[in-house]
């Protein structure tokens, strides 16, 4: 079966791509909610000084996941790859309340990583599936508005059920969503033409199925421009209680309610102007939110950082993923997307180590984390601007040579 190529006038927010926007956000609401306040329930088994590993190995397991995800993705289709990264966020959520042992956290937290291993791999394929190439960024930056809702409200209201009732209610609540999820999947048609039924073989990995050449550019964006999310993800909650902001989730809302405004207009943009512009408007962005907040010391402030982080996600989330599949073959999406989403496992996990390890509980150090990641964006913006230098050079020695008639 051969499905017909959407054109530029081919709609594609009709009701599947709403269906799927709503998982989307289920999805991202069952495991944001526990963001802010894992840290304080390591802390109270004992573990305050793993805290860095909370997101590092929930991030290696995604990482890890991605090339299996990228294939079974191109395979066997986007909605069962979808449907199992929502059913591990089901399971890990009702399984915190039983392994409550440091040890045992640590284990949980790095086999949940196979929920976001799997599920945006498959999502952004889909979404690139369903619309023409000149809508490419709109299209995906639609698909995020879900996402972001979930991250949006999850940490708030994590942190609430938190408050007001307990870390198991919490755990459980997260669990519910992440059904919701699988049950909207069921709904949702598939998008990838003559998928196959799976068989283990799909889960031999060849060492040139690992990662997709075309997709380096972009994943070095994304590598060095993530970094900052998993130190903020790290530090903001100590950083939100040191200014008296109680509910850490507040950080986390002002941040992806930024990001959700700016995703279309950003998507957009890319789609009219090139995609490396508008990352270089990110990564700008990007450098200003983490010289704010290495500053941050009232509540004002850190909102106003929030919300400045959030613009710049919002650039270059659905920016980078439509340059990825500008670059790729169709054949290959799941693949080329896996790649950059092991790029931003590795800039979250690393972002959240390395930004653990300079903090070291001590909240004078929090400025030097935050302007570290500073660095890497403004590195990010250099890289940027040469391939957009290269990118002008090539379009005009193009033209150059199409107008010489010479022998």
């Amino acid at each position: 079966m051969t499905r017909p190529s959407p054109t530029a006038d081919t709609p594609f927010f009709n009701f599947q791509f709403g269906l799927l926007c709503t998982s989307n956000f289920l999805f991202s609401n069952s495991f944001s909610m526990m963001i802010p306040e894992l840290p304080g329930y390591l802390t109270r088994m004992g573990g305050a000084k793993y805290i860095g590993l909370i997101i590092a190995l929930f991030t290696l397991m995604a990482g890890i996941s991605r090339p299996f995800s990228g294939k079974l993705t191109d395979t066997i289709g986007r909605v069962p790859v979808m449907i199992f990264g929502s059913l591990v966020c089901v399971v890990c959520s009702l399984l915190y309340p039983v392994l409550t042992t440091v040890t045992g956290f640590l284990i949980l937290r790095f086999f949940h990583g196979f929920s976001t291993g799997f599920k945006p791999t498959a999502t952004s394929a889909y979404g690139a599936d369903v619309v023409h190439e000149s809508r490419r960024g709109e299209a995906l930056g639609a698909l995020a508005i879900g996402y972001s809702l979930g991250s949006s409200i999850g940490p708030l209201f994590g942190s609430y059920l938190v408050m007001n009732f307990s870390y198991n209610t919490m755990f459980l609540v997260s669990s519910a969503c992440a059904l919701g999820s699988v049950a909207i999947l069921y709904n949702v048609k598939e998008t990838l033409a003559n998928p196959q039924k799976f068989s283990p073989r799909f889960l031999l990995i060849k060492r040139t199925e690992i990662f997709e050449r075309t997709a380096i550019r972009p994943a070095i964006t994304m590598l060095l421009l993530c970094f900052s999310i998993g130190c903020v993800i790290t530090l903001t909650p100590d950083l939100s209680e040191s200014v008296g902001l109680h509910n850490k989730g507040f950080f986390y809302a002002c941040y992806t309610i930024a990001s959700l405004l700016i995703r279309l207009v950003a998507g957009k943009a890319s789609d009219k102007y090139g995609r490396i512009i508008v990352l270089i408007f990110s990564s700008i962005t990007m450098i200003l939110s983490m010289v704010l907040l290495s500053y941050a010391h009232t509540i004002t402030m850190v909102i106003v950082s929030a919300s400045v982080l959030g613009f710049s996600v919002g650039m270059n989330g659905p920016t980078i993923m439509a340059w990825t599949v500008d670059l790729c073959k169709p054949e290959n999406r799941g693949r080329a997307v896996a790649s950059v989403y092991i790029a931003l496992e590795l800039g979250i996990g690393s972002g959240a180590l390395l930004s653990g390890w300079i903090y070291q509980n001590r909240l004078e150090n929090l400025k030097y984390a935050f302007l570290f990641t500073a660095v890497l964006a403004f590195i990010a913006m250099l890289l940027l601007l040469i391939w957009r230098k290269n990118e002008k050079k090539r379009h005009s020695d193009n033209e150059e040579a199409l107008f010489d008639f010479s022998e």
